[in-house]
């Protein structure tokens, strides 16, 4: 699923670049929708951010696009591969700004684990996206 970000004066750091701590919240929100959208109903929580790669600046002005894509599918858990692109101020538009994986776990009204309803009639227990 693709969301796209407009970078704002008000997103950057100091040297007039993307501050980080955006980048992860937009990811935190996109990737929770994302696992909404599939799985309506679970309460899912972010449990982890892995592999966390800034691989080029953003600057202001920028439009990038989030490509988040299921990696893995457990019983409890869901983790997407997201991957981050320019569309304005980088000339090849394939080109990965950032990318990282973020796991949510579903949990019930005492925040301990359950298995993501749905599972049995919807997805195999334990699906592998490409990655």
């Amino acid at each position: 699923m693709d969301h796209y970000k407009l970078i704002l004066p008000e997103h950057l750091n100091h040297d007039g670049f993307l501050f980080g701590g955006n980048m992860l919240k937009w990811i935190d929100e996109f990737a929770y929708i994302t696992a909404n959208q599939e799985f309506p109903g679970n309460r899912l929580v972010t449990i982890a951010l892995d592999n966390v790669a800034f691989h080029h600046p953003v600057a202001g002005g920028e439009i990038i696009r989030f490509d988040i894509e299921r990696a893995r599918l457990g019983n409890t858990s869901v983790q997407y591969k997201v991957k981050v692109f320019g569309t304005r101020r980088h000339a090849c538009p394939e080109t990965i700004l950032f990318e990282t994986r973020i796991t949510f776990v579903s949990v019930d009204r005492d925040g301990k684990k359950q298995p993501i309803s749905g599972l049995a009639d919807d997805f195999p227990a334990a699906t592998t996206g490409s990655a």
